[in-house]
């Protein structure tokens, strides 16, 4: 909702440059990684892949946008599309000293400091968490799979819903802090309930968890202490400041 024009160069515009190279070359197939915590929007979970998007942030829009440019312009051209749909990817390696992006990471770098998660709204959002190997090992067979041509797929752990406070009491157990987490008003545009159905990959590519959220959150935890934790970046310029923006942000409260 504060860097739109951010969104719309890297999903749309950065996804034509993407699909115009594979046009002009031999590529077979192109792989879409889209966004189910954005995408399908503000609709009753868990999100299927039958469902019409309603995306109620610039993020999701740019996401779908994306996604209908590719499936109008692969259809043309007969190159091969699938469009994966992961669901709050967490994991090892990731950029964790980001404050505007993947609530796991900023909670797990916070604790680490010795400093309490900050929390938005209630902290009664539903997410599933999943890790970077349950994807990449989807995205890997998508690849290959002949099944999936023409589909959107949702990757994602359907059998572990979570809220966020209950994110922040798994991490405060696994990181040994005294929780006492910092809530601060919703931030507009967040989708309450974004949890999916993973039925159809299951069906098509024999999709299982093979790493749950206890397990995982402990692989990231134990990475970034051997990594070491760190002051967040503020990387990111914030293009909209008004009462809406985060105090987090705007503030570096993070």
């Amino acid at each position: 909702m504060q860097d739109p024009s951010y969104d719309a160069r890297i999903n749309i515009l950065g996804g034509l440059n993407v699909y115009e190279s594979a046009f002009k070359t031999s590529v077979k197939k192109i792989i879409f990684a889209s966004s189910g915590g954005t995408v399908y929007g503000d609709q009753e979970a868990p999100f299927t892949e039958s469902m019409t998007p309603k995306p109620i942030d610039p993020y999701g829009i740019a996401k779908e946008a994306a996604e209908r440019v590719l499936i109008t312009l692969a259809d043309t051209h007969s190159i091969e599309w699938v469009i994966a749909v992961p669901h709050s990817i967490y994991g090892p390696r990731q950029k964790y000293d980001d404050p505007y992006r993947n609530v796991v990471s900023i909670m797990a770098n916070l604790m680490l400091q010795g400093r309490q998660p900050i929390i938005y709204g209630d902290g009664e959002q539903m997410r599933c968490f999943s890790y970077i190997t349950d994807c990449v090992d989807s995205l890997a067979a998508m690849a290959t799979n002949e099944n999936v041509i023409g589909e959107i797929i949702n990757i994602g752990p359907d059998e572990e819903f979570i809220s966020i406070n209950q994110l922040a009491e798994k991490l405060a157990n696994i990181t040994g802090i005294n929780l006492n987490p910092v809530y601060m008003p919703d931030r507009p545009g967040e989708v309450k309930l974004a949890t999916c159905s993973s039925d159809k990959i299951r069906k098509l590519l024999g999709y299982e968890t093979k790493v749950y959220l206890d397990d995982g959150l402990r692989e990231l935890v134990t990475w970034i202490k051997e990594s070491g934790p760190t002051p967040f970046e503020y990387h990111f310029h914030v293009e909209i400041k008004n009462d809406l923006t985060p105090k987090t942000w705007t503030e570096r409260l993070i």
